[in-house]
């Protein structure tokens, strides 16, 4: 049974005009599906974590023809080439918003840039109360995808996680390595299932398979199922599957804001299908087009304190 939908995604009108003409329409596309590709940011419940594995989840059904798959990998190749223009940084909240408990409030921060190898970006999450300790990581996306942590207080130099690493939970939170740096949008082996409507739009579903190694580690994990918008080949939403085909975790678009000339995520909601607890993604500042020197992306670098950008434009409600 698939999950109950979110509310509809205000992404901007398909037919809307936009200055530039066609020029600015690829441009904007461009920094929309990079900014939608902070979209997963909450990983694996424990009780998932714990379940044996199930088998690959099939296709509910299938684009028919070679070509179709083909047309859904060139598809997935521009989708993949895209992301937000020069570097960025992202001041962000993460509400944990239990079905039952109190809500508590995470405060982070993320600098993001491009390099041939893929997306990069560096991450600083501070936990609530006063003994919390601040993780650091650095987060290499792309079809090499690497890890890099430092935690606050504990004297060690910044170490480079492997795969069995990446459902550890960080700063007393369900947030992951693996949330952060989405490997799944690189795994080779997927599926075009076609077009479908999400979000009350059309979109292409793709389903990912996880490479063997992974599955080793993680056998939990079945598949992703992945939601592109079809005008702007930007991601709305993904589906964590595990046994049986049962959605595990659905992260959803909620919000967009407009930065300057680019579009951003303002908020992401994720629910846990296994406890029905809710985390909220929120996008609070944002400082774009800027031009960091190389060594915020260094992982020797993680352990020297990084500040925010002096110029940021608000873009949710305090």
């Amino acid at each position: 049974m698939r999950p109950r939908q979110p509310r509809r995604t205000p992404l901007p009108p398909r037919r809307r005009p936009e200055s530039g003409g066609r020029a600015g329409g690829r441009r904007r596309g461009r920094a929309l599906a990079g900014a939608l590709t902070l979209a997963a940011l909450i990983g694996l419940p424990a009780a998932a974590r714990a379940q044996p594995g199930g088998g690959r989840p099939p296709p509910p059904f299938l684009a028919a023809g070679a070509h179709h798959q083909e047309e859904g990998r060139r598809i997935l190749e521009t989708f993949r080439r895209q992301g937000i223009q020069g570097d960025y940084y992202l001041g962000f909240e993460l509400r944990v918003l239990p079905r039952r408990g109190e809500e508590r409030v995470l405060h982070g921060s993320m600098w993001g840039t491009r390099t041939a190898a893929g997306p990069v970006s560096r991450v600083q999450l501070q936990p609530a109360g006063p003994d919390g300790r601040e993780v650091r990581l650095l987060v290499q996306s792309g079809a090499t995808p690497a890890l890099w942590r430092w935690t606050a207080g504990t004297g060690s130099a910044p170490e480079r996680l492997d795969v069995a690493a990446l459902f550890a939970p960080l700063a007393g939170t369900d947030l992951t390595a693996f949330d952060l740096q989405m490997p799944f949008l690189y795994w080779t082996d997927f599926v075009y299932e076609g077009l479908a409507r999400m979000l009350g739009r059309p979109a292409h579903q793709f389903l990912f398979y996880p490479p063997a190694d992974f599955t080793a580690q993680h056998p939990a994990l079945t598949g992703v199922r992945v939601y592109l918008d079809t005008q702007y080949v930007a991601m709305v939403q993904a589906e964590l599957i595990g046994s049986g085909g049962r959605p595990l975790k659905v992260v959803s678009l909620l919000d967009l804001k407009k930065v300057g000339d680019q579009w951003i995520v303002k908020a992401i909601d994720l629910r846990d299908e296994t406890t029905r607890n809710k985390t909220r993604f929120v996008v609070q500042t944002a400082a774009l087009n800027l031009q960091l020197p190389p060594a915020v992306f260094d992982p020797a670098g993680l352990a020297a304190p990084l500040a925010p950008p002096a110029d940021l434009v608000r873009v949710a409600a305090p």
